[in-house]
């Protein structure tokens, strides 16, 4: 049984079709990475999952029922934009303020447990207007928590961090799924954070899903190629382009060779011709790199 399953889903707002026909699948215990650019339609599919806005068409199954089911609804654990808490209150009691609105049982243990989930059990006495950006939003993702949901969805939960405000964040939704049995559906443009954690990934464009794959997946549409950088740049790119077909050369410079077998033999090879290599390495395309390539081939760049 999957967390999450859509089929055709579709939505209109007026005369614009935000999702046209979508189809989405998202396994337990999944951190799906949810991609794609601004107005592709991606908060809308998490609203829609959410039950926050009603669909024009298609279906959305939560653990395999509807997700209009009242009982599932309690499963889902949801962060869109921002928390909505209090400024002049504590973290302590904007978590009870939400755990009595849901009548949790036992409220405070509930509120301790989901700190210490997030990693702010010493910060519950902090009032939330004094709290960082990457605290507010671990305490989005707490408040989320609460009534230990089995679904999380996250929207842009670590743009915006500090380097360790998104160690923590991975860190929090690992432990989730890992220990927690929690599956995650996050949506984010800091893709190289994404690509740390994703077991799965959605990328959509024009409220379409136009691919999905698992990390593995990734990893084998991702080509290794090897990079080198040298003083003779346009010497060198001939000769590589000669022996070896393609080689391109990245934003800094650096030539890219991607049907080498082995760093030591362009080294031997170019030095030989008389060029000396400053550096050198293997290396592998990024999600980012991925996305940005898939795009404009679906643009029919």
């Amino acid at each position: 049984m999957n967390a999450i399953e859509i089929k055709n889903l579709t939505k209109n707002f007026g005369e614009n079709q935000a999702l046209q026909g979508l189809h989405m699948t998202v396994p337990q215990g999944a951190i799906y990475g949810f991609i794609g650019e601004n107005g592709s339609g991606k908060s809308t599919t998490e609203k829609i999952i959410c039950g926050l806005i009603h669909p024009s068409g298609g279906s959305v199954s939560l653990f395999g029922k509807p997700h209009t089911d009242a009982e599932t609804r309690q499963s889902v654990g949801v962060l869109i934009e921002a928390p909505g808490c209090f400024a002049g209150h504590t973290v302590w009691n904007n978590l009870m303020f939400q755990a009595n609105n849901l009548s949790l049982h036992n409220p405070e243990n509930e509120v301790r447990r989901v700190l210490q989930t997030v990693r702010m059990e010493g910060s519950a006495n902090n009032k939330y207007k004094n709290c960082s950006l990457g605290m507010k939003q671990r305490v989005g993702i707490a408040m989320a928590l609460l009534g230990k949901p089995t679904l999380l969805v996250l929207d842009e939960p670590i743009n915006g961090l500090d380097a360790d405000g998104m160690r923590i964040m991975r860190e929090v939704l690992i432990d989730l799924t890992q220990n927690q049995g929690c599956s995650v559906v996050v949506s984010s443009h800091v893709l190289g954070e994404l690509e740390k954690i994703a077991t799965h990934y959605g990328i959509i464009r024009g409220g379409k899903m136009i691919r999905e794959m698992t990390a593995k997946e990734l990893n084998e549409s991702c080509p290794t190629f090897v990079c080198l950088q040298t003083k003779n740049t346009e010497k060198a790119e001939l000769l590589l382009r000669r022996k070896y077909g393609r080689v391109e050369k990245d934003e800094n410079g650096k030539l890219r060779v991607y049907d080498a077998k082995n760093p030591e033999e362009i080294v031997s090879y170019l030095y030989e011709e008389g060029v000396l290599v400053n550096e050198v390495f293997t290396a592998k395309i990024s999600l980012e790199e991925y996305y940005i390539q898939l795009m404009q081939n679906k643009e029919g760049k």
